[in-house]
């Protein structure tokens, strides 16, 4: 809000406020809540539960619309913006400002003749996956499906199909966002194509996206599930994994994971209570093939769960099981250009059953289509590397300064093979990113052209509680 008026008076600029944020609430179809409205919080909050944003106003958007108003608002009294879907990874939870939710914006389409998607800014993956796999299709979706469409997809989306398609952010076909000037525009590669660039893989530096369009892939069914390894076969899985993954073909994307499961009824019975390695498969070609494809992961010895088989795509979401609970952690990652045992085995030393907390580390095999621009060039990082290794805290009681500490050793002792980090898994820790660390994300060009694009679309920088490319030097050469 602007300074307090004239009069001086705290009460005049308090009941000012609120009489704007009252407007505002007549205006949308939605909702608009401020603190200490019944709902705020609930609205505030996401699947990450250790941090919470806590902004002056919050736009429980219904439609596009209500999103362009917000920004109108937003504009019209000097606050900041930012935009949450499912609030999976929050870049900022610093107070004030304008948040909007997307939430309730969450209707999917489905062509299947043209063999596309459009989803609306808070549609879930679970339900592009209902509509799509009907119809023999797929969307490149995470191994979570209860995670958010669009700021997946624009930071990039690295998925279950990821080494044999690409990035989704590589088959948006067109995009609808409201920019600065609290304009509603349609993005496409022949309309504004600068816009188009920029929003896949800058994400929300540029607009608060209400929809997008893209490309559903020719998969109905898949080869996949994990083969899990006890401790004693950890190093062993570790060094087959790595050697196999030298030569297997583009149709297969994987990881090998690593974690320690409590001795509780929740976990399945062959997992309570051990540290095991887990390598998860997803192949598109036939189930045959995939048989053979992995015989030198089986090899490394017995299984504590091999549940490798055909699959309906419907099911993939069983491959990984990712966690559907809003639970706190903290996570990072690391763009490798290579891997060995030996650095993998020094991750483990901090990351595995010696950690202060439990923790989730995985390895990501990348590569083959992800290391191609595609036909619409973008600015989706770190195509070089042929590897991301990710390591996630949970901190639920346990001390945030020690997952801090533990991220930072294992940025450490990757840092000779680093090429810098995937934009998909930068979760935060409730402060947004310095430039520092958002230059990371991208080569030095693609962070140049990005800065001077958002100081053309953004010059107010409105929209910052994000990977901020505000603060960025577009020309660090020069200094």
């Amino acid at each position: 809000m602007t300074a307090n008026s004239a009069a001086g008076k705290p009460e005049d600029d308090h009941a000012s406020r609120a009489a704007a944020i009252a407007e505002l609430g007549a205006r949308v179809q939605g909702v608009v809540y401020a603190p200490g409205d019944p709902g705020y919080d609930d609205e505030r909050s996401g699947f990450q539960t250790a941090f919470r944003p806590s902004p002056d106003v919050i736009v429980g958007a219904a439609n596009a619309e209500d999103v362009r108003l917000a920004v109108e608002f937003a504009r019209a009294h000097g606050l900041s913006m930012s935009v949450r879907a499912t609030g999976h990874a929050p870049a900022d939870a610093s107070p004030g400002g304008v948040l909007i939710s997307t939430r309730r914006m969450a209707e999917v389409r489905v062509d299947p003749a043209a063999r596309t998607a459009w989803a609306q800014a808070g549609a879930r993956w679970e339900r592009v996956v209902a509509e799509s796999t009907p119809h023999g299709l797929a969307p490149l979706n995470g191994s979570a499906p209860h995670v958010g469409v669009v700021a997946y997809t624009l930071g990039g989306g690295l998925g279950l199909l990821a080494r044999e398609f690409g990035y989704a952010a590589d088959h948006v076909r067109a995009i609808e966002v409201v920019t600065a000037d609290a304009t509603l525009r349609r993005v496409t590669a022949d309309g504004d194509a600068d816009l188009f660039w920029a929003l896949r893989g800058g994400r929300d530096n540029f607009g608060i996206v209400t929809s997008i369009e893209f490309d559903l892939m020719p998969v109905a069914r898949v080869y996949g599930g994990s083969l899990v390894f006890d401790t004693d076969l950890v190093e062993a899985a570790t060094a087959a994994y790595l050697a196999w993954t030298e030569n297997v073909p583009e149709q297969v994307t994987s990881s090998i994971s690593f974690i320690g499961l409590p001795d509780i009824e929740q976990v399945p019975a062959p997992l309570r209570g051990r540290h095991t390695a887990s390598i998860k498969i997803v192949y598109t070609g036939d189930a045959a093939d995939g048989e053979r494809l992995v015989a030198p992961l089986r090899a490394v010895g017995p299984r504590l769960v091999d549940d490798l088989a055909d699959l309906p795509y419907a099911r993939s979401h069983t491959i990984h099981n990712d966690p559907a609970h809003p639970h706190a952690y903290l996570g990072d990652n690391v763009l490798v250009r290579d891997l060995d045992p030996e650095a993998l085995r020094a991750v483990y030393e901090l990351a595995g059953p010696s950690a202060p907390m439990m923790v989730m580390h995985e390895v990501r095999h990348l590569g083959g289509a992800l290391s191609r621009q595609p036909a619409v060039p973008n600015a989706v990082g770190g195509r070089d590397a042929r590897y991301i290794v990710r390591v996630v805290a949970m901190i639920d009681g346990a001390d945030l300064d020690a997952a801090r500490a533990l991220q930072a050793d294992v940025q450490a002792v990757l840092k000779p093979l680093s090429l810098g980090r995937n934009l998909n898994f930068v979760y935060g820790d409730g402060v947004a990113p310095g430039p520092d660390r958002v230059a990371e994300v991208y080569d030095p060009s693609t962070r140049a052209r990005l800065a001077q694009l958002k100081a053309a679309y953004d010059p107010g920088n409105l929209f910052a509680g994000n990977h901020n490319l505000g603060g960025v030097d577009p020309d660090p050469a020069s200094r």
